[in-house]
C-alpha cells in the first residue's frame, strides 16, 4: 500500500507524519485490498471565527472504487482519528456488501440458498 502525505497551512513535522502513517497502516486491518492512501492534513485558514479548525482529508483507492473522507477538530489529532473511525465504519459495510454479492453469485452459481 502507497501511502502519500500533504500538509497544508502549517508546518510538517516528522510526529504529524508517523500518526498519518499509523492510522493509515491500520486500514487494512478492515479491508485487505487498499492500493494506496492520498492523506492531507493541515489548516483550511489562520482565520477562523472559532480559532484554529484543523482537517484531515484521505483518499483511499480500492479496485473500482474511491473513498474520500475529510473532517475538521480543533485538534490536528483528533481530526485524523475521526477521519480513521468513519473510514473503519466505511470500509466494514463496503466488505459487508462484496461478501453479500460474493454469496448471490455462489447461489446462482450453485443453484442453491445459503
Amino acid at each position: 500500500m502507497i501511502i502519500n502525505i500533504q500538509v497544508k497551512g502549517m508546518d510538517s513535522t516528522d510526529a504529524i507524519r508517523q500518526y498519518v502513517e499509523d492510522k493509515a497502516n491500520d486500514l487494512p486491518t478492515y479491508f485487505d485490498n487498499i492500493q494506496g492512501v492520498d492523506a492531507i492534513v493541515g489548516m483550511d485558514s489562520h482565520h477562523h471565527n472559532k480559532g484554529k479548525i484543523y482537517f484531515a482529508e484521505f483518499n483511499l483507492q480500492i479496485p473500482g472504487k474511491n473513498i474520500n473522507i475529510k473532517k475538521e477538530a480543533v485538534d490536528l489529532y483528533k481530526a485524523i482519528d475521526k477521519v480513521k473511525d468513519h473510514l473503519k465504519v466505511e470500509l466494514e459495510k463496503l466488505k459487508g456488501k462484496m461478501r453479500d454479492k460474493n454469496k448471490e453469485e455462489l447461489r446462482d452459481i450453485k443453484g442453491y440458498e445459503m
